[in-house]
C-alpha cells in the first residue's frame, strides 16, 4: 500500500509543480509583454489629462500667458513627480513653460524634441496652439517597471509557498484515502476478496470506502456461497450415485438378482437425482429472473385448501393436525397459481417433516393494505436466532433438528424464497414465542397483467 500512496503522491506533486510552472511562465510572459508595451508606447494618460486642461486654458485666455497656473492650482500636481520633466511649447516649438528640475526651469528658446520624448499636440478650434512634452528616459521607465516587478515577485513567492502547503494538505487528506481505494481495488481484482478499506478522509471519501467495503463483502459472500453450493451439490450427488453404483455392481457380480429390491432402490436414487437436478435448475432460473410466470387473479384461500388436501394423508399418518381456520378479508392476488402452490407445498412439507408426532401445523391468511398476508406455523423445535437469516440458503442444514430427511434436496426453502420474490412478494421466518417456526408470506394486491 505504501508504494501506491507514494506513486500517487509523486503524481500529484508532478501535476501541481507542472501547473505552478505553467502559471509562472504565463505570468512572466504577460508581464514581459506589458513591460515591453510600457517601454515602447508613446501614449500616456498624464499627457491626455494635462493636454485637456491646457487646451481649455488657451481657449479661455487666447494665449499661453500665465499657463503655470494650470499646474499650481490643480490638485493633480501636488507632488513633485506629477509635473516632473513637463514642458509646454507654442506652435513654433518655443518654450512656454519648463517644469524640469534639471536644468533650471526656463522659457523662450526653441526646444528640440528628442526621440524619447512623449509629445501631445494641443489643438484649439481645429488649429494647433502648441505642444505638451513629457521627457521620459529609459532609466525612468525601468525604475517604474522595477517598482511593479518587485512586489509581484514577492507575491508570486508567497503564492508558491501557499501552493506547497495546499499540496501537502491535499496529499494527507485526499491522496492517501484514494490510494487505499486503488490498492484495495487491485487486491480484489487479484482475488483477495477479504480486503477492506479503513474509513478516513473527508465524508465523501468515507462514503466511497464504505461502499467499496460493502461491495467487497458482497463479492466475498457470493464467492463463499458458490464454493459451498458446489461442495453441497457434490455431497448430495455422491450418496445416490454411490447407492446406484453399488447396486449395479452387485447385480453385475451376481450378488443381487436383476429383478429384486436392489433395482427398486437404484431406481429411487435416480428419482432423487432427477429431483435434485430439477430443483437446481428451477432455483437457478428463479435467481436469474429467467423463470416464466403465468400470473393471473387467484383466490389464495382456494390454493391453500388444495395444498392442505394434498398433505392430509401424510399428516394423519403422523398424527399431526393441519388447519386453516384463521382467514379474514379478500384473498385475491395476482400471482402464478402453480408456482404459489409449489411454495406452499415446500413450506407445509418442511413443517410436517420436523414437527413431532401429535403436533400441529396451521395456516392463517389476512388481507392487508399491501395485499394478502399468509403465515405457515408449526409447534416444532424452531430455529436458533443466530441461524434464522440462513434458512433460505441453498442446502442449509446447520441446525441438526431440522436436517433434511431422506429423499429431500435441501432446496425447498431457497426455491420458495425465489418464487415469492420473483413475483414481487416477500418471505421471512421467525420463531414463535410459544415455540415453533413461522414463515410469513406477503403477496401483492390484485393488479392488471
Amino acid at each position: 500500500m505504501q508504494s501506491s500512496v507514494s506513486e500517487i503522491r509523486r503524481r500529484l506533486l508532478f501535476l501541481l509543480v507542472r501547473a505552478f510552472i505553467l502559471v509562472v511562465f504565463l505570468s512572466f510572459l504577460l508581464f514581459t509583454i506589458a513591460i515591453g508595451y510600457f517601454l515602447t508606447s508613446s501614449a500616456s494618460p498624464v499627457l491626455s489629462s494635462v493636454a485637456d486642461m491646457l487646451e481649455s486654458y488657451y481657449l479661455a485666455k487666447g494665449s499661453w500667458d500665465g499657463v503655470d497656473q494650470v499646474f499650481t492650482l490643480s490638485d493633480r500636481f501636488d507632488s513633485e513627480d506629477a509635473s516632473r520633466n513637463v514642458l509646454v511649447l507654442d506652435k513654433n516649438y518655443h518654450l512656454v513653460l519648463d517644469l524640469r528640475k534639471s536644468p533650471t526651469p526656463m522659457a523662450g528658446p526653441i526646444y528640440q524634441v528628442q526621440d524619447q520624448d512623449e509629445v501631445q499636440s494641443l489643438t484649439v478650434r481645429g488649429e494647433t496652439a502648441g505642444y505638451l512634452v513629457l521627457q521620459s528616459s529609459i532609466a525612468d521607465r525601468f525604475g517604474f517597471v522595477g517598482a511593479i516587478f518587485i512586489p509581484i515577485t514577492i507575491i508570486m513567492f508567497f503564492l508558491a509557498v501557499f501552493l506547497v502547503i495546499v499540496a501537502t494538505l491535499l496529499i494527507r487528506r485526499f491522496v492517501t484515502p484514494l490510494a487505499d481505494v486503488i490498492f484495495a481495488a487491485r487486491e480484489v481484482a487479484d482475488g483477495k476478496l477479504n480486503t477492506r478499506i479503513p474509513k478516513k478522509g473527508p465524508q465523501d471519501l468515507q462514503s466511497l470506502s464504505e461502499s467499496f467495503n460493502e461491495m467487497a463483502f458482497s463479492l466475498e459472500r457470493s464467492d463463499r456461497e458458490r464454493r459451498e453450493m458446489l461442495a453441497d451439490i457434490a455431497h448430495e450427488l455422491r450418496t445416490p450415485l454411490s447407492v446406484i453404483r453399488g447396486r449395479l455392481e452387485g447385480i453385475v457380480d451376481g450378488i443381487y438378482t436383476e429383478n429384486g429390491s436392489q433395482i427398486s432402490t437404484a431406481l429411487e436414487q435416480t428419482y432423487l437425482l432427477q429431483r435434485l437436478v430439477d430443483d437446481l435448475r428451477l432455483l437457478t432460473l428463479a435467481e436469474t429472473r429467467q423463470l416464466q410466470f403465468d400470473k393471473r387473479i387467484v383466490n389464495v384461500g382456494n390454493v391453500v385448501e388444495r395444498v392442505l388436501e394434498m398433505f392430509s394423508a401424510e399428516a394423519q399418518e403422523k398424527n399431526i393436525l393441519l388447519s386453516f381456520s384463521e382467514k379474514n378479508g379478500n384473498f385475491s392476488a395476482f400471482i402464478d397459481p402453480q408456482r404459489f402452490e409449489q411454495v406452499l407445498s415446500n413450506l407445509i412439507g418442511n413443517s410436517l417433516r420436523y414437527v413431532p408426532e401429535g403436533g400441529k401445523v396451521w395456516i392463517t391468511a389476512n388481507e392487508t393494505h399491501d395485499g394478502v398476508r399468509l403465515t405457515v406455523n408449526d409447534n416444532g423445535p424452531g430455529i436458533s436466532n443466530e441461524d434464522l437469516p440462513f434458512i433460505f440458503d441453498r442446502f442449509w442444514r446447520k441446525e441438526k433438528s431440522r436436517a433434511r430427511a431422506t429423499g429431500g434436496t435441501g432446496l425447498g426453502l431457497a426455491i420458495a424464497k425465489q418464487l415469492i420474490e420473483s413475483q414481487d412478494g416477500t418471505i421471512q421466518a421467525r420463531n414463535l414465542p410459544e415455540g415453533g417456526l413461522q414463515i410469513e408470506l406477503q403477496i401483492g394486491k390484485v393488479a392488471s397483467p
